[in-house]
């Protein structure tokens, strides 16, 4: 106890979904009269939200549980997200779990929270169910802790990628209402936030399960209403298909969409991206390509891209390089391919040794770092709009609208302020520049 309340520390692995929805659980907690802190901090309850999106991410959260468990023996540790929803047996057999909470309805971690009196059931509470049985988990945040801020609109995913278990542990596509974004959107506007970050799990499908509002049209009606707002808009990562419809048409020239996309390509190999069952081939995916650098002048992306993936080539592989050094990519993610129990993926022939895909990982990784110095060298000399996050040693750190992280020296600081930015030098992964003497701010 703190002052006489309950203390609870909120533990966040994994996506930016899991942030938001951890954010919103400490709001939750708050309004029920609890005190939020660090989970580094000694607490009487600990929420760990957890991610599976690899098996290392699987381990990592249990190792997480205990870790929480012998900073504070006597504390409850519940357990959400996504690891709990896919294995909710094992994650109630470690030691000191009070309660294991699935993805329907991750709000209730906040008010089991405030239930435990110090005395634990014989058995762990278990709440698991279908993320499909009670509809999109409406949450709503009133604060942001950060320059940027996100919100959830979307959750779920239609796709059954052979290598991945999130489907199953998030259900099918729910979306948030489109008046409910708007008004969250306008909400932190209004508060002073000057980058939002739309995301989903599968952000390219929001509205598909409504038949109503499609992304592009939320990104113009978005638009529309924060005008007089300094706000940059950002999205999640997205399926490439999303560009093959209208998407570019309804949103190029948005003032307020930041210029740079998050790709989930997986790889430039058509015969690869078969395998992993992607919606779309090689051809598919550098049409979408093609139709964004055309649609959005001077933008850049970034990816995400598995590494030695069942039955990957050496010829699979060589696609995927040159994938990375003939677009403007200025991040690529390598994940070596994890096996992940129940998919598709881990029973297909051509398995390779983590040796080799850790190889194949660096291919591609020196590739990345390639493409992104021939990209910072572009820059040199040139002027970005970079809105800085954070300051220390009289030195500003933010990103630009194409997310190229960028360093200037400033007298002062002042949060929340766009400024123009002369690139002088890179490191090959960060820009540093001088800054204007007065921002965008409003």
């Amino acid at each position: 106890m703190e002052n006489g309340k309950k203390t609870v520390g909120i533990l966040t692995l994994g996506c930016k979904v899991n942030q938001y929805e951890s954010e919103a659980i400490a709001e939750e907690c708050t309004r029920l009269g609890m005190r939020v802190l660090s989970s580094d901090d000694v607490c009487d309850v600990y929420i760990v939200n957890t991610c599976t999106v690899t098996a290392e991410a699987d381990r990592k959260s249990c190792q997480m549980i205990r870790q929480l468990r012998s900073r504070n023996p006597g504390a409850a540790v519940i357990v959400t997200g996504c690891t709990s929803q896919r294995d909710p047996v094992r994650i109630a057999g470690i030691p000191g779990v009070y309660a294991v909470v699935g993805n329907a309805k991750k709000l209730d971690s906040a008010a089991l929270a405030a239930s435990f009196d110090g005395v634990f059931p014989e058995k762990p509470v278990v709440s698991v169910s279908s993320p499909d049985s009670s509809g999109f988990e409406e949450m709503r945040l009133s604060s942001f802790p950060r320059t940027r801020a996100y919100i959830k609109i979307e959750d779920g995913c239609n796709n059954r990628c052979s290598y991945c278990a999130i489907s199953g542990a998030r259900g099918r596509v729910r979306s948030k209402d489109p008046d409910a974004v708007m008004a969250e959107v306008l909400s932190f506007c209004e508060k002073g936030c000057r980058e939002i970050v739309l995301t989903g799990i599968e952000t390219a499908s929001y509205g598909k399960d409504s038949g109503g509002v499609r992304l592009g049209e939320l990104l113009r009606r978005i638009d529309c209403a924060a005008k007089g707002y300094p706000l940059r808009i950002r999205l999640g990562s997205l399926d490439p298909t999303l560009f093959l419809g209208d998407f570019c048409e309804k949103t190029a020239g948005l003032s307020t969409l930041a210029n740079h996309f998050h790709l989930s390509v997986q790889s430039g190999s058509s015969a690869v991206l078969a395998s992993m069952r992607r919606p779309y081939n090689r051809k598919m995916l550098d049409e979408a390509i093609d139709r964004i650098q055309s649609a959005y002048p001077g933008v850049l992306l970034s990816a995400d891209v598995i590494a030695g993936f069942p039955g990957e080539t050496e010829e699979d592989l060589d696609r995927s390089v040159e994938l990375i050094k003939s677009r403007p990519f200025i991040h690529v993610h390598v994940f070596p391919f994890s096996v992940r129990k129940g998919t598709a993926a881990a029973a297909l022939p051509g398995q390779l040794p983590m040796e080799e895909k850790r190889r194949r990982a660096s291919v591609l990784t020196a590739a990345a770092e390639e493409k992104a110095r021939e990209i910072l060298d572009g820059y040199t000399g040139r002027k970005l709009r970079v809105l800085f996050e954070t300051f220390a040693d009289g030195t500003a750190s933010g990103h630009s609208d194409e997310f190229i992280e960028v360093r200037a020296p400033l007298a002062g600081f002042e949060r929340g302020v766009f400024r123009t930015v002369k690139v002088l030098s890179n490191d090959g992964r960060i820009c540093t520049g001088a800054a204007d003497d007065e921002g965008e701010s409003q």
